[in-house]
């Protein structure tokens, strides 16, 4: 019997992929861990070399999170404009790694910082995709209230993307934690209402539906396990996907 010859062309021309701050740092002692940033441009550089178009949304859970601080008492909207800062950190340090690979890469940010990101400007945006350059999203939508998941999710649809692929530290969706319940059975296929109904916790639920409505599909994947990024991107079967019913 043959094998089934692998597919060395992507299935998707243009992505967006959806990073935690989180995904940023290998234990508390270090916000941004050089080493971790290392690894993921590297995987972008990868895909990137593939002729893929890449589009990127970091969070800033690392540095700050402002839903926590409000909770905590601090105003809300001051609370999430620091967040929105904290992202524009874990942008250009990934932009300078992926800069030292070779990849030229643009800092778009939704809020003005002209001298460390150009403004976001949806039709420059695409222009800086089309030649070929990554651009990484910072900032949020430049609003409170929204998650990064939501301006991923935004940016995604105004990008024309094909797919969001989010890159997490588990190798996709599970029916509970598969940290702490070892019960956990992985889903390999879901449907957008469904993950809303079961608050599966892939993204928040405004990001899921903006999804659903613009017929975009969510891959869910390990990021840091070697190649994964390019498998998805090929069209391998890693990590779990939320489709359309």
């Amino acid at each position: 019997m043959k094998e089934k010859k692998q597919n060395s062309e992507p299935v998707f021309k243009r992505i967006l992929l959806k990073l935690s701050g989180e995904a940023l740092r290998a234990s508390r002692d270090l916000e941004i861990d050089p080493s971790i940033v290392r690894k993921i441009a590297d995987e972008i550089k990868n895909v990137r070399d593939l002729g893929v178009e890449i589009g990127i949304v970091i969070g800033g859970g690392n540095i700050f999170r402002g839903l926590s601080a409000s909770a905590r008492g601090m105003d809300r909207v001051a609370a999430d404009h620091m967040g929105m800062l904290a992202t524009v950190i874990n942008a250009l340090a990934l932009q300078d790694f992926l800069e030292k690979d070779g990849v030229p890469t643009i800092v778009m940010s939704a809020i003005r910082l002209e001298a460390m990101a150009e403004p976001y400007i949806r039709r420059r945006a695409i222009n800086h995709l089309s030649k070929g350059r990554v651009v990484i999203f910072a900032a949020g939508t430049g609003n409170p209230y929204f998650t990064t998941d939501t301006a991923a999710a935004l940016r995604a649809i105004e990008m024309g993307a094909n797919a969001i692929l989010k890159g997490t530290k588990v190798d996709g969706i599970y029916t509970d934690d598969p940290v702490i319940n070892k019960d956990a059975e992985k889903i390999e296929a879901i449907g957008f209402s469904e993950v809303i109904e079961k608050r599966l916790g892939v993204m928040d639920a405004t990001a899921v539906t903006l999804c659903r409505e613009n017929e975009i599909p969510i891959v869910v994947f390990k990021l840091l396990e070697r190649d994964n990024l390019k498998r998805v991107v090929l069209g391998e079967k890693v990590g779990s996907t939320v489709r359309g019913e």
